[in-house]
């Protein structure tokens, strides 16, 4: 029998294949900017709103952007695996599958990251708003790992099936509406200026969130590929 391979050498790995991937085709992110572009631009010319009233939205259309784009991407990053047979390949090689979960994750996640840096100046341009800083894309990055965390697992499911674009936004969803919830609170909050003490709670909910997900996905991650 073939020793496994360590693993951390697995997990950066499979990291590595999806950058190169991404880097030929530049399938996955395009779809995911394009689609998030498009989501802004609806927003901006659907909702005429007043200067005031698009300030106190600013958070919640982010983050709207944010997880479609990043369910578009889920979908995709396990679909192409599924579709070209590397999934089944990965699975039988001589590694922890928990390292192929955390390379899928970590490659997820810094699509979405790409995405949100794009979205961001794009943003502040077309609604004339400076939204750029340290604070929201800390937040940022809280939110899309706990949203990638649970988002590979779930997609890991959803692509045996046949309708796997339709059962993938059902099943993520409802899960994540703790960490949709805190990040909007806790953007909006860095978006008005308010001191790091009044956002506190939010920013312990993602983390907590992040650690509890991230976990529970390392746990049970084999036993979904199982099946």
């Amino acid at each position: 029998m073939q020793p496994k391979t360590s693993f951390f050498k697995a997990m950066f790995a499979v990291v590595w294949k999806d950058l190169i991937a991404e880097l030929r085709g530049k399938e996955l992110i395009s779809a995911m900017l394009v689609f998030a572009l498009l989501v802004i631009f609806i927003f901006n010319f659907a909702l005429e709103l007043d200067p005031k009233t698009r300030s106190a939205l600013t958070a919640g259309i982010l983050w709207v952007t944010i997880i479609f784009a990043g369910n578009l991407g889920l979908n995709r990053s396990m679909s192409v695996e599924k579709d070209r047979g590397c999934l089944d390949g990965l699975l039988l090689a001589p590694v922890d599958r928990t390292a192929i979960y955390f390379g899928k994750s970590i490659a997820n996640w810094i699509f979405m990251l790409i995405v949100a840096m794009i979205v961001l100046p794009i943003y502040s341009i077309l609604y004339n708003t400076n939204i750029i800083s340290p604070a929201l894309f800390l937040v940022i990055l809280l939110g899309s790992e706990g949203y990638v965390a649970i988002g590979t697992l779930l997609a890991s499911m959803a692509v045996q099936a046949r309708t796997r674009d339709i059962l993938l936004p059902i099943l993520l969803f409802p899960v994540i509406l703790p960490v949709l919830i805190a990040a909007v609170k806790a953007s909006a909050g860095i978006l008005s200026g308010f001191p790091f003490s009044d956002l506190q709670t939010w920013f312990n909910l993602l983390i907590v969130y992040d650690i509890i997900f991230t976990s529970v996905a390392f746990m049970v991650f084999d036993s979904v590929v199982e099946e």
